[in-house]
């Protein structure tokens, strides 16, 4: 493994969005500098451990690393290209909220290094936009959209469907408007409620209900043919680009490829000589941050995996892709071919039920199947 990856968790935000369960937090105030500091000690600790990588992609991620002093985001790049050789076209994404205030700063980050954008967009219409907990309005979000193309090489935005009371006919309605602000890149991810979120809360006391699996089936159909038409074809679950567009960062964990994760709650994926270590970082931004003060990194959890777990990860992450995964990259990542590596029955049943496509290039979902893929995924690992 010559290649690697590396992402940046910032786990702060302005405020925490009621569908969210990733690791953001809310502060009243965080103090840049040693954060900053904190950040490249443990950098530095991961990239002792993969000398000699190619670096592909850089992607900031949160919380909201939109609020990051962009003099940090410059120190961070400047660490990682001292300690691994960077690709010619290296991929530097941060995700960003499309609020004025941090729009204002994208010329900033763009100066610092980062060459891609990524917004939370979500939706276009106000009443969406506030029952979503976001802390932007439909105009701000077209503004940063159209900073955001002005000034970066690449940009994304995302979106959000199966919301209450939505229906097929003005879901195509709504992307057609974003279509008109896309670039070759948009994100499309159903509403879906997690433990632990405000809106699950708020679900089971029954304030609001989501459309129904039929609907909800409608409405994701309606978004394949859309963008689809539109060129930008998906080519993962929920993402959609041009072709050599797709986000290469997010390639590497549906390729199974090897990233190192730095920051508050980050997972890595390192092959070393002793096989393909997978780590997790404290969760807790104060725990973490006096973690690698002490002692030069906040790791939790650094293990070997075994090749069943190999497979099992390469497999939930390799079936989300359009292209599914590779047959060579499968035997020298688990040791194995694919039909010895699943319950032959189990197999031959998603194949014949047009769930899976298992050919010369490897094994793949259909679009029923990724439609599905929690059930096909239940079956297959079985």
């Amino acid at each position: 493994m010559t290649e690697i990856a590396l992402y940046l968790h910032w786990p702060f935000c302005k405020s925490k969005c009621p569908y969210c369960d990733f690791n953001s937090h809310v502060r009243a105030g965080i103090d840049a500098d040693r954060w900053q500091r904190a950040l490249l000690r443990e950098l530095d600790h991961y990239a002792a451990k993969t000398r000699g990588r190619r670096l592909v992609s850089v992607f900031f991620g949160g919380g909201t690393p939109s609020l990051m002093p962009a003099g940090t985001v410059a120190a961070l790049l400047d660490r990682a290209a001292f300690h691994w050789r960077a690709a010619p076209d290296i991929e530097v994404t941060l995700e960003a909220n499309p609020s004025s205030v941090e729009a204002a700063r994208f010329a900033d980050f763009r100066a610092a290094g980062v060459n891609r954008v990524s917004l939370g967009v979500q939706a276009l219409d106000d009443h969406v936009l506030r029952f979503l907990g976001r802390g932007h309005d439909s105009g701000e979000a077209r503004a940063a959209v159209a900073t955001a193309a002005r000034l970066f090489p690449r940009y994304s935005f995302d979106l959000i469907y199966a919301r209450p009371g939505q229906d097929a006919s003005a879901w195509r309605r709504e992307l057609d408007d974003a279509l008109l602000m896309a670039g070759d890149h948009l994100s499309v991810y159903q509403l879906t409620i997690e433990q632990g979120t405000a809106f699950a809360t708020r679900f089971a006391r029954g304030d609001f209900r989501l459309p129904d699996e039929e609907t909800a089936g409608s409405l994701y159909e309606a978004t394949q043919e859309r963008l689809d038409r539109a060129g930008l074809a998906a080519y993962e679950i929920s993402n959609h680009a041009r072709p050599g567009a797709e986000c290469r960062h997010n390639l590497v964990y549906w390729r199974y490829d090897d990233y190192v994760g730095v920051g508050p709650g980050a997972h890595g994926r390192i092959t070393l000589a002793d096989g393909k270590h997978a780590t997790r970082q404290r969760r807790a931004p104060e725990t973490w941050l006096a973690a690698v003060e002490a002692d030069g990194h906040a790791t939790e959890e650094d293990i070997v995996l075994p090749p069943g777990e190999r497979r099992d990860e390469m497999v939930m992450m390799g079936l989300r892709l359009a292209q599914g995964i590779d047959r060579a990259r499968f035997h020298r990542e688990t040791g194995r071919a694919i039909e010895a590596s699943f319950a032959a029955r189990a197999l031959a049943d998603l194949v014949a039920g047009d769930f899976l496509v298992l050919d010369d290039a490897g094994l793949r979902a259909t679009s029923a199947g990724r439609q599905r893929l929690n059930a096909v995924l239940a079956r297959l690992l079985a």
